[in-house]
């Protein structure tokens, strides 16, 4: 391809997790003709805004990060806007990119595509080889169909467009609302505020909700946060209240095994791609290692200093039992990972203090 520096380069969804990380990428390596556009600037649902955008500010690359995302309870809670809005969303800038001359775009899918019982490691082919995880078939479902949109334009139109799918992401600018927030920052903010509240430390509960969001109702009468406890005396409930130890209870049985990709790594292999990669066949970006529930609630209780009990709500959804990507595709193409998973919690959960402290703003 010939992108150059200087070439009119849009990231949507530039405010989210993957598309901040993809502008933090392109400005540390000196591209300097960035357009981004917030939601309140210009709504992607709406085909004749995008339309107009896309007519008046002619980029030359785009690179689609822009998405309805969450975790289990968002996508069972509201399915019919997962799958509505990200129909809407992928479709208008992939036809108004076709329409108004973009030289290349780069589609951001996700793993979960993928057959719920898929043999692991996932390959690119297993797509469609199997049925969905219900928990997310609404999201899966929407990706789907802007991968095939992106391999239609191409054979149909000759438009280059070709499709990324990462593996469960975390790291700066993640979601900590914890509706619809992922398993790794649901973790991160719920062994936090256990913490604040084992300490009594009520300041920083209300910096948290300020900063994050507010915290639901049963969590909050879990960790008492209506009615503080001093410091070291423990007012929370459940399994492990006849030990006295305070309590985090996670969805599921914790075996389910998940797969954790930095999104600075991510950033990285996104601009490879739109670099120096051009075909119609999908590609997986992962580290092709992955961690059981248990051992990741376990990990991050350890970085955020979180001294309680783990327990496990067996009645609730563990989602797809495992998960890891296949990604020698991309390998041979000259990317690795750089982020090991413990440094990219350490990283991100400092980010996160950083937030909360009002040090930072919440968008990485």
């Amino acid at each position: 391809m010939n992108i150059t520096k200087k070439s009119r380069i849009y990231v949507a969804g530039h405010r989210g997790l993957v598309g901040s990380a993809i502008v933090r990428r392109l400005m540390d390596k000196g591209y300097c003709g960035l357009i981004c556009r917030a939601h309140k600037e210009l709504d992607l649902t709406d085909q004749t805004s995008v339309n107009s955008f896309f007519k008046e500010e002619r980029p030359d690359y785009v690179f689609l990060a822009a998405a309805r995302v969450g975790g289990i309870l968002a996508n069972d809670t509201f399915a019919a806007d997962f799958i509505r809005d990200n129909l809407l969303i992928q479709t208008n800038v992939i036809d108004a990119a076709y329409r108004f001359g973009v030289k290349k775009l780069l589609f951001l899918g996700s793993s979960c595509i993928y057959p719920k019982l898929a043999q692991q490691p996932i390959k690119e082919e297993y797509l469609l080889g199997g049925y969905l995880e219900p928990t997310n078939q609404w999201y899966a479902i929407a990706k789907i169909a802007g991968i095939k949109m992106c391999q239609a334009y191409r054979r149909q139109y000759n438009f280059n467009a070709v499709s990324v799918m990462p593996t469960n992401l975390y790291g700066l600018g993640d979601n900590f609302d914890l509706e619809t927030s992922h398993v790794l920052p649901a973790l991160i903010r719920k062994f936090h505020l256990a913490k604040l509240a084992t300490e009594g430390n009520k300041a920083g509960i209300e910096k948290d909700e300020e900063r994050f969001g507010p915290i639901p109702q049963d969590l909050r009468a879990a960790f008492n946060l209506d009615l503080l406890p001093s410091a070291g005396d423990q007012g929370t409930k459940g399994a492990c209240s006849a030990s006295g130890m305070p309590e985090v209870v996670l969805w599921g049985t914790g075996t389910a095994r998940r797969e954790l990709l930095h999104v600075d790594d991510l950033a990285d292999a996104c601009l490879l791609l739109m670099e120096g990669y051009d075909s119609e066949e999908i590609v997986n970006v992962g580290t092709g290692e992955d961690v059981t529930i248990k051992q990741l609630a376990q990990m991050v209780s350890d970085i955020v200093g979180f001294h309680g009990c783990i327990s496990y709500d067996k009645g609730k959804p563990d989602g797809t039992p495992q998960k890891v990507l296949d990604t020698s595709r991309i390998s041979s193409l000259g990317w690795a990972p750089h982020i090991g998973l413990e440094d990219g919690i350490k990283d991100t959960y400092e980010w996160y203090q950083k937030v909360v402290s009002g040090n930072v703003d919440n968008q990485a």
